[in-house]
C-alpha cells in the first residue's frame, strides 16, 4: 500500500490510503491531512502499523521531523495509533486535543504532555493557516470527539462524520450524504443520542466550503446543506429508536 497525496485547499494536503480488504469489493479509505504552515499540523496520525506509509507521504511535503502539531477527531487506533511514533520522529511535536480526550486517555498514553484545547481554542500555524477546535462529544461516536476548522480556507476536518466506503476522488462536488447514510446502515458505527442533530447543525452554521472526510473524498461546495442533510438523517434515526423504547414502569413506593 501507499498513500496518494492531493492538495485539497491551499496549504492543506490529503494523504489517502485505500485498503481493499476492508468491506470488499469497495474497500475502505483512511485519510490523513497535513496543514503545511510554518508550524505544520497533521490531522490523523493513522494506524500504528500504517506509520511508515504515512511518514513517507508526509516526507514528500515537509521533513517529518519538522512536524509541530498532532491532532485527531477522537481517541481511536486509526486516528491516533501512530501518535507516539510521530512524537519520536518530530522532537518539537505536541498532541493537541480536547479536555475530555486529554483527561481520560492522552495524559497517560501520549509520550509528551498534550496541549488541552477548550471549545473554540485556536492554533495559529503560520502562512495564513490557523485552526479552531470545536467539541462534538459522541458525534458520531467517542465521548472525546471534536473537529477542526481551518478558517481561511473554510475547510472542516470532519473526523468520522460522513464516513463512506470506496476509493473516491480527492475532491468531489457530488453527494456525500447518501453514501454516509448507506455506510451507517451497514456499520451502525454512530452513538445515537438526542443531541446529534443540534451538534451537527452547529457545525453547519460555520458555513464550511470544504468538508475533509477521514473515510471518503473531500467535499467542495455547500457544506452547510450537506451537514444539515446529515443532521436530518440522524434525527430520523433517533426518533425511530426512541419510538421503539418502552416507557419505564413506575417504581413501587
Amino acid at each position: 500500500m501507499e498513500a496518494k497525496v492531493a492538495e485539497i485547499a491551499e496549504g492543506i494536503f490529503r494523504l489517502s490510503v485505500h485498503v481493499p480488504d476492508i468491506a470488499p469489493p469497495a474497500g475502505f479509505t483512511f485519510n490523513h491531512f497535513l496543514l503545511r504552515g510554518e508550524e505544520p499540523l497533521l490531522f490523523h496520525t493513522g494506524l500504528r502499523r500504517m506509520f511508515p506509509i504515512v511518514r513517507d507521504a508526509v516526507a514528500r511535503l515537509i521533513p517529518p521531523e519538522t512536524l509541530r502539531w498532532i491532532a485527531f477527531g477522537h481517541y481511536e487506533a486509526d486516528e491516533c495509533g501512530a501518535m507516539n511514533e510521530w512524537l519520536s520522529v518530530a522532537p518539537k511535536a505536541q498532541v493537541a486535543h480536547g479536555q475530555t480526550g486529554c483527561m481520560v486517555s492522552l495524559n497517560d498514553t501520549a509520550d509528551r504532555t498534550p496541549r488541552v484545547l477548550e471549545d473554540g481554542a485556536r492554533i495559529e500555524l503560520g502562512r495564513g493557516l490557523g485552526v479552531r477546535y470545536l467539541d462534538t462529544p459522541h458525534i458520531p461516536h467517542g465521548w472525546d470527539a471534536g473537529v477542526l476548522l481551518e478558517e481561511r480556507t473554510g475547510t472542516l476536518l470532519c473526523g468520522d462524520l460522513f464516513t463512506q466506503l470506496g476509493d473516491g476522488p480527492a475532491l468531489t462536488q457530488g453527494d456525500i450524504v447518501g453514501p454516509a447514510i448507506a455506510a451507517e446502515d451497514l456499520f451502525r458505527f454512530s452513538s445515537l443520542n438526542p443531541g446529534m442533530g443540534a451538534t451537527i447543525r452547529r457545525l453547519a452554521g460555520l458555513a464550511p466550503g470544504r468538508l475533509a472526510l477521514m473515510h471518503g473524498p473531500t467535499f467542495e461546495g455547500d457544506g452547510t446543506a450537506a451537514l444539515r442533510g446529515l443532521a436530518d438523517d440522524y434525527d430520523r434515526r433517533v426518533r425511530t429508536v426512541m419510538a421503539d423504547v418502552p416507557l419505564a414502569a413506575p417504581v413501587a413506593a
